[in-house]
């Protein structure tokens, strides 16, 4: 063992890999993808998850606007949304009425069509069960799917992936748009395929591209079949990637996506799933959460980012009109925020948050949720009812096809909140 890993960095050091990595992270834009691959397989089931991740903990409140509840005005003086029926307001300043307790932030409004057509849906009061108000925990409890324990390498997507025999046998089962391979998708695939591929660029550079494979295909003649099938498996996977001409990709039903990072990679995550490369699960990111300072209302720091979350949704689901009975998408923050706004006109730490569905498949509409009201807090906060591993249970269950619940959430008792469909 000890040889053949002085045999791998003697190797890595000999090709001047280490430098190409380097060269390639700092040239490459923030949506660069990080790819991570399964095993072969022959055919896929059950529809394409896309996972978004809110990072920075989301203030659900303003978001999926409780406005019908008077504390929510009363702890909120300065970064409240206006009701409504609220004629004193201009109407860029309202809450968009989803259901008469419940609205929208009007930086929502692309994706207000999609509440009223039963495509979307929000579950508020919806969280992890682990008190922790750490980001870094927080996220990693979340993506790991085993609040308060960490002793599973895993993910929860890697534990679907590995469980699920469907016959699959792309090489690009998996993709992550972001700064690193989520902890969600780890496990299913081996570390070594994941670190040879870190910073690979679909649209860049081919030189890099070229240099890397060769330095991959050295690979082969070392004594290592882990290093061999890491290799042979990065290389196909490259080579589907390099199949798809995302440059050439033209959006579909007259949908025209923002220039910017997340939909960008929305936008290359449509083309992959068009290109029927055998794409199951795409995570992307989108950061800035964290607005202990200068929130704002209607306009501001949250609004913006409101806004750019929105309209990459929005665009994704227009292009993918016909497809998306195929695709379950879900957005997801590692909390929410406290009730009341701080001296800084921002929102600390919170608990509950609200994850949201985007399919065609569901049983309800609107907003579902166990709400448990903005006066009966947990530390200041909106307290957690709905575990959200029983809503990402009953989608891989009923969506995706994996009964295999036990496993991908080991540590949980799952209780399906009946909303998916076949």
């Amino acid at each position: 063992m000890a040889q053949n890993a002085f045999s791998r960095r003697e190797f890595l050091h000999r090709s001047g890999f280490v430098a190409s990595l380097a060269m390639v992270q700092a040239s490459l834009p923030r949506w660069m993808p990080r790819l991570a691959f399964a095993p072969r397989y022959q055919s896929a089931r059950g529809d394409v998850l896309v996972c978004v991740f809110l990072r920075g903990g989301a203030d659900a409140l303003n978001m999926i606007v409780p406005y019908a509840e008077a504390a929510y005005y009363a702890q909120r003086p300065d970064l409240a949304l206006a009701r409504p029926d609220d004629a004193s307001a201009a109407a860029d300043q309202r809450v968009l009425d989803l259901d008469g307790f419940f609205g929208l932030h009007p930086g929502m409004a692309p994706l207000l069509p999609l509440f009223q057509s039963g495509t979307a849906l929000a579950v508020h009061a919806s969280g992890s069960p682990d008190p922790t108000r750490s980001h870094f925990e927080a996220m990693d409890y979340m993506e790991r799917g085993t609040p308060g324990m960490q002793a599973l390498a895993s993910g929860w997507i890697g534990r679907h992936l590995a469980t699920l025999s469907n016959g699959n046998n792309s090489p690009v089962r998996a993709v992550g748009w972001g700064t690193a391979v989520p902890q969600s998708l780890r496990g299913f695939i081996s570390p070594l395929a994941l670190q040879s591929i870190a910073d690979y660029h679909l649209a860049g550079r081919p030189e890099v591209a070229a240099q890397m494979l060769n330095t991959l295909r050295g690979l082969y003649d070392l004594e290592t079949d882990g290093l061999q099938a890491a290799a042979q498996a990065t290389q196909d996977a490259l080579q589907v990637v390099q199949s798809v001409d995302i440059g050439g990709y033209v959006p579909r039903n007259g949908a025209t996506y923002p220039e910017d990072d997340f939909a960008f990679g929305l936008l290359q995550t449509a083309a992959l799933i068009r290109a029927e490369v055998g794409l199951e699960v795409a995570c992307l990111d989108l950061g800035g959460w964290d607005t202990h300072e200068a929130q704002g209302a209607a306009a501001g720091r949250q609004a913006n980012l409101v806004g750019q979350l929105a309209s990459g949704l929005a665009a994704f689901c227009q292009d993918m009109q016909a497809d998306m009975g195929r695709i379950s998408l879900v957005v997801m923050s590692e909390f929410g925020r406290r009730v009341d706004q701080n001296a800084s006109r921002g929102t600390d730490h919170g608990r509950g948050g609200a994850l949201l569905l985007l399919g065609q498949h569901f049983q309800r509409s609107g907003v579902y949720t166990q709400w448990p009201g903005l006066e009966d807090l947990d530390g200041g906060a909106l307290r957690v009812t709905t575990d959200y591993r029983d809503v990402l249970a009953e989608l891989l269950q009923i969506r995706l096809g994996n009964p295999a619940l036990d496993q991908i959430f080991p540590t949980h008792t799952v209780a399906l909140p009946g909303l998916f469909r076949v």
